[in-house]
């Protein structure tokens, strides 16, 4: 397996039951397959700061989570990803800032704070949006039960489908390049795969297409 010409940064991100936890395995062994050193990672972390977000939202709540969230944001660049990255891996990043645009807006933190929080955040080279029908969000979601307190049922899944939405705009304004993927009638092999087409055209360079679009 032959690490890339360059490393680069690939988030995922989207409502709760969008499907991020099953692209990124899925885009993960698709790259590997292909021949690339991929690292695959999570945020919250799994070092003690995201522990401690991911596991404590019931005690930790608007301003103190979202200095939580953001702290392990850069703890986690500083040790893991940013390291991988500069080896050549391509770091793919189960959530990210766009995630703390819509969690931390939804827990009643205002948008310039969450913005000058994560001001100082590594730009992905690629940030993927999942999206899916809120119903079907929610069901999801129900089947599987909710993770935490921010998901509790479709009225909590169409805000953050609109807060996603927005996010794009927000964050497209600080050079991220964002592609959005609907997973609804789409299976997890065809999304690892289109995925897959536009990280290989983003390390193959800038005169590179992806296969699908």
């Amino acid at each position: 397996m032959s690490t890339p010409h360059r490393g680069v940064l690939v988030t995922i991100d989207g409502p709760s039951g969008a499907g991020k936890t099953t692209a990124v395995k899925g885009l993960r062994v698709n790259l590997a397959r292909r021949g690339f050193s991929v690292y695959a990672t999570t945020q919250p972390s799994r070092a003690t700061l995201g522990e401690i977000a991911r596991h404590q939202t019931e005690t930790f709540r608007g301003l103190s989570l979202a200095c939580l969230v953001a702290a392990d944001r850069y703890h986690h660049l500083e040790t893991e990803i940013r390291p991988k990255r500069d080896a050549g891996y391509i770091v793919i990043c189960d959530r990210y800032v766009a995630s703390s645009y819509v969690l931390q807006r939804m827990d009643g933190v205002p948008l310039e704070f969450v913005a000058a929080l994560n001001a100082e955040a590594d730009v992905p080279d690629l940030a993927v949006i999942l999206t899916t029908e809120p119903a079907i969000a929610a069901e999801r979601v129900a089947r599987r039960g909710p993770h935490d307190r921010f998901h509790a049922g479709i009225d909590t899944s169409a805000q953050e489908s609109e807060l996603y939405r927005q996010a794009v705009e927000q964050l497209g304004t600080r050079g991220y390049q964002f592609v959005t993927i609907d997973t609804n009638g789409a299976d997890a092999e065809q999304i690892a795969q289109r995925l897959g087409d536009y990280v290989a055209a983003l390390v193959d360079g800038p005169g590179s297409e992806p296969a699908t679009a």
